[in-house]
């Protein structure tokens, strides 16, 4: 910032709001990217936005703020939902920013905004400030909706054929089917408002100064190396697991006193993700029937209106532990886990790389396919479940390849092979560590040349 910039604003440090898209995993994440952000930067002041109510386990530094901007939307991640925030979200967000502004005193400096937040760079127009955003998957998902309109002129038809063509004319798609693109590209609805909206995304990305990513160079060399061409600044700073402080919340169920009972990597953890679990229940049912043929012992996050579907006396029974909720983070970095069954969501997926754990997965929605082909034909971490649904002969096959085979051996030693370049990747960067690493527009003139630097810090 200039010298007359930061008298007007009171001689304070820079002032970012960040706007949250305050479904599934989206503000969580955005959170633990902003306190890396805020820890870095002690002098700058974080406004945190978040449509609801945005609790978080997650400690944060003392310069991040955090707004519950709005409540006015029924409960549940359903698409009713989204389009009622996308109705409302630049009005809630207008009026949060101001509430920010009047009660800290400072002008906005930059806008950050989740990618999946629609009014993002048009907010940041109006302030005058930079346009950063985060997009929280991997980079084989934001590849996938940078290519949106190449892929649905080669794809018109995927709903009626077509659907196992490979993304081969794309940089480092070649593995990547039409059936593993997220919905909203060439499948399902594409006349949504939540559709209209990724479509908007992906033509906007490439006028952000910088779109920062949950990931690492080295798990999508190829993607990442093409992506760094399609826009202004690309910027990898994961994976946030290794960053993201111990959680608060108590292992309330005694999942860990229990694991320590168990044998090393003899456990199959089985968790969908933090919102209601979206297995149907016949599904529910034939990996209840795996688990049980399979004499293994398990540990099953499910929400209580789940556990009406499993079988009768199944829990009673169990060779294992079925809990509302587990601290995942530690349940996976626990000796006793062996096998991780998961939807594929990105954030499940590196904390299953960072506990060296394989992968049994079974995708429901948005990245999740594309992850789970990545885990599968990619990195060769885990297996997709035959079919991308749960039967039970093909469950105990899949925990009989991860626990007892060769192959899940292998997955386990491609683990420790991309841990261990995660690992080196942040070693290497100045994030999360390094103080200096905070960016926002150096003088006044940069925000209307849209360029963007990171202070002290050789990769911007």
């Amino acid at each position: 910032m200039s010298k007359q910039s930061m008298q007007s604003n009171g001689g304070a440090g820079p002032h970012v709001a960040v706007l949250a898209y305050p479904f599934t995993c989206h503000p969580f994440t955005l959170l633990a990217f902003t306190r890396g952000l805020a820890s870095a930067a002690p002098n700058a002041l974080f406004s945190f936005l978040c449509p609801g109510k945005c609790n978080s386990s997650q400690q944060v530094p003392s310069n991040v703020r955090v707004y519950n901007v709005w409540d006015g939307a029924p409960a549940g991640n359903g698409l009713e939902d989204v389009a009622l925030f996308m109705k409302v979200e630049h009005a809630i967000f207008k009026k949060g920013v101001e509430v920010a502004v009047a009660e800290t005193g400072r002008k906005l400096s930059c806008l950050v905004s989740d990618s999946f937040v629609r009014v993002g760079k048009e907010m940041a127009e109006e302030n005058g400030v930079a346009w950063v955003t985060y997009f929280v998957s991997g980079a084989a998902a934001l590849s996938s909706h940078v290519y949106t309109d190449l892929i649905r002129q080669k794809f018109r038809v995927a709903a009626t054929g077509g659907e196992d063509e490979t993304l081969d004319f794309i940089p480092g798609m070649s593995k990547v089917r039409v059936r593993d693109l997220p919905e909203g590209i060439v499948t399902g609805d594409l006349d949504s408002s939540f559709s209209h909206m990724l479509h908007q995304m992906s033509q906007e990305l490439h006028q952000a100064t910088a779109v920062f990513i949950n990931s690492f160079e080295e798990l999508y060399p190829s993607i990442t190396k093409d992506m760094e061409s399609k826009l202004k600044k690309l910027l990898s700073v994961g994976p946030l697991v290794f960053s993201t402080p111990p959680t608060t919340v108590p292992d309330s169920h005694g999942c860990l006193p229990w694991l320590d009972k168990q044998k090393p990597a003899t456990v199959a953890f089985i968790s969908f993700g933090s919102g209601a679990s979206p297995c149907p229940p016949n599904e529910l049912i034939a990996l209840a029937e795996a688990l049980e043929a399979s004499r293994l012992p398990f540990l099953w996050s499910l929400r209580d209106q789940a556990k009406q579907h499993l079988p009768k006396g199944f829990v009673e029974g169990a060779n294992g532990m079925v809990v509302p909720w587990a601290p995942q983070i530690d349940v996976l970095a626990h000796g006793a886990v062996g096998v991780f069954i998961s939807h594929g969501g990105f954030n499940s997926t590196l904390e299953s790389i960072a506990s060296e754990v394989p992968m049994i997965v079974r995708p429901f929605f948005a990245d999740q396919m594309i992850n789970g082909r990545m885990v599968e034909a990619v990195w060769e971490i885990g297996v997709v479940v035959k079919g991308g649904t749960f039967t039970k002969n093909d469950t105990m096959n899949c925990l009989d390849m991860a626990l007892a085979q060769e192959k899940g051996r292998e997955w386990r030693k491609n683990m420790k092979a991309i841990k261990e370049m995660a690992l080196t990747a942040l070693v290497t960067s100045s994030w999360p560590t390094n103080e200096d690493a905070i960016y926002y527009p150096k003088e006044e003139d940069a925000i209307r040349q849209n360029k963007f630097q990171c202070v002290h810090c050789s990769r911007f």
